[in-house]
């Protein structure tokens, strides 16, 4: 791929002039995208099954390694994973617990909101304040593997804020990530239950106060949660080898089931509503029981079974039969029945493993690298930790010749790269509470916020191939480039200049005393910074970006631009008054330097 610097940048004082015209040309065909349920694409060649994991890496590798595992490779991660190897690291890295409980910092925002300065609204904590634990988390976290798995979940057991109903209850949203972080590396059975019992998903699609069918009436169960329930979250529409590839009748793939089974798995999804003191019609319909008394925590508590207005009908789905259960309706063994049911799927290993690769390493996984990441969490029994190890450890995972291949990496979406780029940087917190709202828009910001998806099928669909271009061309798939259009690349643009430029967020507008950016990397806080050291030298600079954005892999061609357009801001020679002039052309060289790598396709595309 290759990036295009347009005019050499004038000398100016504005480190932004500096860039002159960049342009970012996105093609891509270094990129991809998980292959369709009828096209696979052919396998890497040069595979390198005989990897050994625990070898001890360079730190090209551990830090390529970081950024399908984390948010973003540190320079302190970089030394561990050398350090450790492989899966050492991920050892420990799996056996951490959730550093932040996004919950909790709702909680605190909330109160802090409502006991201390009023803010503009008269309210409290409300969806726009969910994103500061995510990026709490996601920059200072410890646990980053973890974090990084809930954040993939989050993508595919969908629920957002932007919807009108789920938006309003924002703490049960931030304990809906909480669950994620919790449940995510644990039993994919287990996964399944925290998400189907969450009063949030309850609410985002409608199974919670899903009724029993009426006869009489001709009132039918919600089939919403059932519909998705078995595409999005568990076995997909088509019948899957383990490696990921259609099962075929006829020469057409084989649907995984029928709109009768979808009706009669809604009937198991009858009779759940809020947590509520008793189990009366009244807690049922407004989680308030016939007393006058309501549960405060029904928002995070799972949602509890109502058997009155549970249906008590047969159910058949999927082979499996609930017999008609005549007065004694049990939603409870109903739902026990069938997610053991789902979760016992032979579809849901490929179906599961190749989203994960798709989110975490490669949107074209071959067939052989699902297999094996299938058969770990088959053989495991649906543990999330032994498939988490066997999509990163994998040889095609790890292994540079693979990488090189045209068809082998993924789009790095928006989110992903502003937290690569403050991890590789340092960034800090002046409040300690990483205060980024919203940042969904895409022709103002980077057209995403966590939580925040459009729909239940996320920002961009798994399946979702470009119809032009070199991608289109060669028949991949390019997830992310659903949401990579001339808007959000301005947008993303605009965003990564400002928080290159001065950091990201503004404590002053959430009732706090400090006034500007909250989040800043080292170079705006540190005055003594190495990075800054360097501005004198240009080309030790762009080398020194170079290792923190790219990992060594920046080409020289691209390299040579950009020492020659930072090379046109010119630091004035020493005098006696003239410091202040020398420092600011010393920064606007550095913040340029790392303003047209995050620009480049080379960054932009996750190798």
């Amino acid at each position: 791929m290759k990036v295009v610097l347009g005019q050499q940048a004038r000398k100016s004082r504005t480190w932004f002039s500096a860039l002159a015209v960049v342009v970012a040309t996105f093609a891509l065909t270094a990129c991809g995208g998980g292959g369709s349920s009828n096209q696979t694409p052919p396998p890497p060649a040069n595979p390198s099954p005989n990897l050994k994991p625990n070898l001890k890496p360079t730190r090209a590798e551990a830090s390529r390694f970081l950024t399908q595992a984390t948010f973003g490779p540190t320079e302190s991660d970089i030394d561990a994973v050398v350090a450790q190897g492989y899966e050492a690291w991920l050892d420990a890295q799996l056996a951490k617990a959730p550093s932040v409980g996004h919950q909790a910092q709702w909680d605190k925002r909330n109160v802090a909101l409502l006991g201390g300065p009023i803010p503009e609204n008269g309210k409290g904590a409300t969806s726009s304040h969910l994103p500061y634990s995510f990026w709490k988390q996601a920059l200072s976290g410890s646990d980053q593997v973890r974090a990084r798995v809930a954040y993939a979940w989050s993508q595919i057991f969908v629920i957002s804020s932007i919807d009108s109903t789920t938006g309003h209850y924002a703490r049960g949203i931030a304990n809906y990530l909480d669950m994620l972080n919790d449940k995510g590396l644990g039993k994919y059975r287990d996964l399944l239950e925290g998400v189907s019992l969450h009063p949030s998903m309850g609410m985002y699609l409608t199974s919670a106060r899903n009724r029993k069918e009426n006869m009489a009436t001709g009132r039918v169960p919600d089939e919403n949660y059932a519909r998705e329930v078995l595409q999005l979250f568990s076995i997909g529409l088509v019948e899957l080898n383990l490696d990921g590839t259609p099962k075929l009748a006829a020469g057409m793939p084989k649907d995984t089931y029928t709109p009768q089974d979808i009706t009669n798995l809604a009937r198991v999804f009858t009779g759940w509503s809020w947590a509520c003191p008793s189990s009366d019609d009244r807690c049922f319909n407004s989680a308030t029981d016939n007393d006058g008394n309501t549960d405060t925590d029904r928002l995070v508590k799972p949602m509890r079974a109502y058997p009155q207005f549970h249906s008590s009908s047969e159910k058949k789905f999927l082979g499996q039969t609930i017999a008609d259960q005549g007065s004694n309706a049990d939603p409870v063994r109903s739902l026990k029945l069938a997610l053991d049911t789902l979760a016992s799927h032979p579809n849901v290993g490929p179906f599961i493993a190749k989203q994960l690769i798709q989110r975490m390493v490669t949107s074209n996984p071959s067939p052989a690298y699902v297999g094996r990441a299938a058969a770990a969490f088959t053989s495991s029994g649906g543990d999330l930790k032994a498939l988490v190890k066997a999509v990163l450890l994998d040889p095609e995972a790890r292994s540079a010749s693979i990488a090189a291949g045209d068809s082998f990496g993924k789009v790095r979406e928006p989110l992903l790269r502003a937290t690569a780029f403050f991890r590789a940087f340092g960034a800090t917190s002046d409040s300690g509470d990483y205060i980024i709202g919203t940042t969904d828009d895409p022709g103002t910001s980077l057209g995403q916020t966590v939580m925040r998806s459009p729909s239940v099928f996320n920002f961009y669909r798994p399946g979702f191939k470009p119809n032009s271009g070199k991608l289109g061309e060669a028949g991949l798939l390019a997830p992310e480039m659903q949401i990579t259009h001339e808007t959000s690349l301005g947008g993303y643009a605009n965003t990564m200049r400002l928080w290159v430029d001065g950091g990201a967020g503004s404590a002053g507008h959430d009732g706090k005393s400090t006034k500007g950016p909250d989040v800043k990397p080292a170079y705006l806080t540190d005055a003594n910074n190495n990075l800054i050291k360097l501005a004198d030298q240009p080309a030790a600079l762009v080398e020194t970006v170079n290792q923190r954005l790219l990992y060594g892999t920046m080409p020289p061609e691209m390299k040579t631009q950009i020492v020659s357009a930072i090379s046109k801001i010119i630091i004035p020679a020493a005098t006696s008054n003239n410091q202040a002039a020398i420092a600011t052309a010393r920064n606007n060289r550095l913040k340029s330097a790392i303003y047209l790598t995050l620009l480049s396709p080379e960054f932009v595309v996750q190798k």
